[in-house]
């Protein structure tokens, strides 16, 4: 077994250009500065970024994010949790839940929730601007156009307060959670420097309207963080931010950009809702499904169980805070 280094597993990651955001070590070490642990393990031609967090009594939790450590991998996985005393393990596998589980252990059982949300709307930018425009829905393209003759502008923004701030508005309003201003802070200072990530702030007359924290990694770019105030509405900032985005994406080479949520819902159940529905993430589905994106949704996640008796009392607190 070899646990490694930051450096070393970033080594490791550029013979995979492809892999998640969340396995990369830049999202490590940002989760290392809030509660979590990283250990990165690589054996012979396989890896895993661990995630544990702790609990009391000295106990952990341990999390991989969106990878699929095959078989050859598990024994050092196993020894590493041991080790953290995790009362389990949850895997959230990188793939889609129509693909197959045969290279993980079948020790590892189904969960009963995810972490990150399981569905999502991938938009294709393969193609001229003019092509992934055509893609999306009439409304959208009008959106983005109308936005445009309204006066609205976008450009990259460092401002961690005022996102922040932002986001509170947003949160509040929308009914959401919003992370510290240090935590967009560090995600930004750990990502932007290796070209990583943007905050885009859409304007009009110099005044902030909306903004997003755009991420990528690979051939995939992520829509992180969105939010927006309550003035100006009518010029459609949100839909000229996210075009700008998807551009800023492509010019790195990134051939999908992942929308980040959406119910998790089948499309024929999504579509007959959506104008009715506002709670949790369904207030956010008609904007997104605009964008002419496929609907996708993640393998569920899986629990490698160390301690059964706090396993099943952690899933009953746990039922009991929902």
């Amino acid at each position: 077994m070899s646990i490694v280094s930051l450096s070393a597993w970033n080594q490791f990651l550029s013979t995979r250009p492809n892999s998640h955001l969340l396995q990369t070590g830049e999202w490590g070490e940002l989760k290392a500065s809030f509660v979590w642990e990283p250990v990165r393990i690589v054996s012979e031609d396989d890896g895993a970024q661990v995630l544990f967090r702790k609990l009391p009594l000295g106990f952990t939790i341990g999390y991989i994010p969106k990878a699929n450590p095959g078989q050859s991998i598990w024994k050092e996985i196993d020894f590493v949790c041991k080790q953290h005393r995790a009362i389990f393990l949850k895997l959230e596998p990188n793939l889609g839940d129509d693909q197959p589980f045969s290279r993980f252990p079948l020790t590892l059982k189904p969960s009963s929730y995810n972490i990150q949300p399981p569905r999502t709307i991938i938009v294709d930018l393969n193609g001229t601007e003019e092509q992934i425009l055509s893609r999306m829905k009439q409304k959208t393209r009008y959106n983005i156009r109308l936005s445009e003759k309204k006066g609205v502008t976008v450009r990259p923004w460092a401002d961690h307060t005022a996102f922040h701030d932002m986001m509170l508005v947003t949160g509040g309003r929308d009914g959401f959670g919003v992370h510290s201003e240090e935590y967009y802070r560090r995600a930004y200072e750990l990502l932007h420097p290796k070209g990583m990530c943007e905050i885009l702030v859409a304007e009009y007359d110099g005044k902030p309207l909306a903004a997003l924290f755009v991420a990528c990694h690979g051939n995939r770019a992520y829509y992180l963080y969105g939010a927006s105030t309550d003035e100006e509405r009518n010029r459609m900032p949100t839909y000229l931010l996210q075009w700008e985005a998807m551009k800023w994406a492509k010019a790195r080479g990134c051939e999908e950009y992942d929308l980040w949520g959406v119910p998790d819902e089948d499309e024929a159940t999504l579509e007959s809702n959506f104008e009715t529905r506002h709670d949790g993430l369904w207030g956010v589905y008609r904007f997104k499904r605009g964008f002419g994106g496929q609907l996708k949704r993640a393998a569920q996640a899986m629990d490698r169980v160390y301690n059964p008796f706090l396993y099943q009392l952690y899933l009953t607190l746990f039922r009991n805070r929902e």
